[in-house]
């Protein structure tokens, strides 16, 4: 390959991320289990999912809760930064446990990322990512069917449903890296200003429900969602790991901020 002004490449499958071609600077590597792609800083689309007829990398081939086309990167050529937009169902998760939803977008930094989608058929696929820096020309590693539902999303009643997406507001929104959970009077005021609220919603009655739901999930084989799982302090951990499962899950996702009503509700 002349690395000067090459097209996107192919690469073949096996291609280890820490051993990718030299290449110019902003060059971006997506590599699968069945080979990848390499495009230089130009104005891009790249996608990755289950259907290997449709995307660049294919992933999850044979996992039907992966999407067809799960993700896709894009650079606008103006500063040869690339973006991951998630277009599928399930969430991408990063290594420092950042969870990008549907719809979310995020700037991959220079340097190796690898992405990993959970399936619920308790399968992990990776999608590694290695953006070429400037002073990194030899990059190394740091480190046909319809789309279907997961198959342990859990059921929630609509009101559940309306706490735990107040609770979870600032996750959904995607703005922050870590988010945490909203605290409970804010959780009821945001809720009790929902269109779809049924019932008078206090700090006291919130918890309760947020704690029934945790405790269902324990029953199923969940783990982390009792205090006598986590340890002291236990602070805000037990509603952190209840929305990191539902979001996993797809249970919860960013569609269902449109429950919440005040759009600029500030807590």
């Amino acid at each position: 390959m002349a690395y000067g002004n090459f097209p996107p490449q192919m690469l073949p499958p096996g291609s280890p991320a820490d051993r990718v071609p030299a290449a110019p600077p902003g060059t971006i590597f997506v590599l699968g289990p069945e080979g990848g792609y390499a495009v230089p800083p130009r104005r891009y689309t790249l996608l990755f999912g289950r259907d290997r007829e449709d995307v660049h990398v294919p992933v999850g081939i044979d996992d039907p809760t992966v999407s067809r086309r799960h993700g896709v990167f894009t650079c606008t050529a103006t500063d040869g930064d690339w973006w991951l937009v998630n277009t599928g169902n399930l969430p991408i998760e990063l290594p420092d446990g950042v969870l990008i939803l549907n719809g979310h977008k995020r700037l991959i930094e220079s340097g190796y990322t690898p992405l990993v989608i959970n399936s619920s058929k308790r399968r992990s696929h990776l999608v590694e990512v290695r953006v070429v820096d400037e002073d990194d020309r030899n990059p190394r590693s740091t480190s046909g069917a319809e789309t279907v539902d997961p198959e342990t999303v859990y059921e929630l009643s609509p009101q559940e449903r309306l706490v735990l997406t107040a609770l979870a507001r600032r996750y959904l929104e995607g703005h922050d890296a870590f988010p945490l959970p909203l605290a409970w009077e804010d959780t009821a005021r945001l809720a009790n200003s929902s269109p779809y609220v049924t019932k008078s919603w206090t700090h006291k009655s919130v918890a309760n429900t947020v704690e029934d739901v945790r405790d269902r999930l324990h029953r199923r084989g969940v783990r982390g969602l009792l205090r006598d799982e986590v340890g002291e302090p236990v602070g805000s951990t037990l509603s952190v790991n209840l929305i990191r499962e539902l979001l996993k899950t797809a249970t919860l996702s960013a569609q269902d901020l449109e429950l919440l009503a005040d759009k600029d509700y500030k807590d």
